[in-house]
This record gives structure tokens, C-alpha cells and sequence, in this order.
């Protein structure tokens, strides 16, 4: 009777881990359609510590924080989050997509393959 109990409380905390994650994950997308990538970016970091033992969820999870930093017009941050998922996750259906990313940030002028980014300070006036 206890190993079933046991059993049964070890597979709800199982259980309610994918819940959360699919939770976050889920009111992600929902902020991202609103246009709140404030909120994005704090679902996607509790959908990050939630699925630590779940590492097919980093690629989606990579896809989306670029596109919301691409919304915020962080163009270089944006590329070098697509450039680390394509890095490490080659076959996924994800990098595909982060390709097609990077490569209309090329075209729109946002972007050079195999280019630094170079800072440019704004120059201001000197407080008086």
C-alpha cells in the first residue's frame, strides 16, 4: 500500500512539472500575440527553470525569446539567439525557422552573416 502511494504522489509531481511548463509556455505565446514582450520574456524564464530535465523545449523556447527580442527591435541580440539555436540544435524544425530569421533580418538590413556588431555611441552634449 505505500510503495502505491508513493508511486502515486512521485507521479503527480511528474505531472504537474509538464503542467507548468506547458503553462508558461502557453501564456508566452499569449503575451507575445498582445505585443507584451516584458511578459514573454518572464514566462519564458519560468518555462527555462521548469525544464531543465526536459531539453526538447529549449529550441521552441530559443524561437520565440528571438522573435520578441526581433519585436523590440534588438536585432543583434535577436541573430545571435538564432544563430545559437541553429548552432545547437542543427535538425530541429526551429533552427530551420531561425534561418529563415536571420535571413529576412538580411534582406531588411538589420543583419550581415559573419559581421560584429559595432557599437555606435550616441554623441551628446555635455551637462552644464
Amino acid at each position: 500500500m505505500r510503495a502505491l502511494i508513493v508511486l502515486a504522489v512521485a507521479a503527480s509531481v511528474v505531472g504537474c512539472t509538464r503542467w507548468s511548463m506547458d503553462h508558461h509556455l502557453n501564456n508566452a505565446y499569449r503575451a507575445y500575440d498582445r505585443g507584451d514582450c516584458q511578459r514573454v520574456m518572464l514566462e519564458l524564464s519560468q518555462v527555462d527553470r521548469t525544464s531543465r530535465a526536459r531539453p526538447f523545449i529549449h529550441p521552441e523556447v530559443s524561437l520565440l525569446r528571438g522573435q520578441c527580442l526581433e519585436r523590440q527591435k534588438l536585432y543583434v541580440d535577436a541573430a545571435q539567439t538564432y544563430e545559437y539555436l541553429i548552432q545547437r540544435y542543427p535538425q530541429n524544425e526551429y533552427a530551420y525557422r531561425a534561418r529563415a530569421r536571420l535571413q529576412t533580418l538580411e534582406k531588411l538590413g538589420h543583419y550581415r552573416i559573419g559581421e560584429a556588431a559595432a557599437a555606435n555611441p550616441v554623441r551628446t552634449t555635455p551637462w552644464r
